[in-house]
Formats: C-alpha cells, structure tokens, sequence
C-alpha cells in the first residue's frame, strides 16, 4: 500500500493512498483536485481512464495487467511497476518479488524504504 503517489507523479513511502501525505500538492494522487481527481481523463485515480479502468492492460488496478504503470526512485532507478498483478515479477502487488516484498530494499512496500517515488504512467 502507498504512504502517497504524486503524479509525474510522485510515491513518498508506504501506507495506504487514504493516509494523506500530500493532499495539498498538485501533482499528487492524494489530491482530490489534481492529479488524484477521478475526473481527470489519463489520471490514475479515474476508473473510466487507460490508466484507472480494472479493464485496461495499462492500469494499475487490472489485476492481470502487463503493462502497469512504472515506478521510479529520486534517482531514475527502476523500482517496479504499480500494479495489482499479485503474480507479476516486478508488480509492488506480489509479496514475494524483489518490488513488493516488505524485507526487499527496493520496495516501496518496505517500511524503511521512505526516499520519494515517481509514477510513470504507460502509454
């Protein structure tokens, strides 16, 4: 679960995206009124989008999704892709893969893993 995604958009550690960090900032999905908004048209967090419908391969939320969104560190390392995908190698989803284990240094599901973390939406 996420502490706080921005947009550009940005991960700031873990919790759930319910636990506010950044409701204030623009570009973060916490932001009902930015980059959170269920209404804007390639956000995250709008169910009718590519990029929010369980439909879409591109989405974060389809389960079986293979083209998720990709997760970045302030440093433009790799750290996976946002996904629901439970099975997926890299997908923050799966419990057992270096992205989504909580004892894996490169999750952002590890509790000491706090550095800022961009989303990069799929095209």
């Amino acid at each position: 679960m996420l502490k706080a995604i921005f947009a550009a958009m940005f991960l700031t550690g873990l919790a759930s995206p319910a636990l506010a960090v950044c409701p204030y900032d623009y570009n973060c999905l916490d932001n009902p009124y930015g980059a959170g908004s269920p209404y804007k048209s390639d956000g995250l967090m709008n169910p009718n989008s590519s990029q929010g419908s369980q439909y879409s391969n591109n989405s974060w939320t389809n389960p079986n999704a293979t083209n998720a969104p990709s997760i970045y560190d302030q440093s433009g390392n790799y750290q996976g892709r946002l996904s629901a995908n439970p099975y997926a190698a890299d997908s923050t989803s799966n419990p057992y893969g270096r992205y989504g284990s909580q004892y894996s240094p490169d999750s952002i599901n590890n509790p000491y893993n706090t550095g800022t973390f961009y989303v990069v939406p799929s095209q």
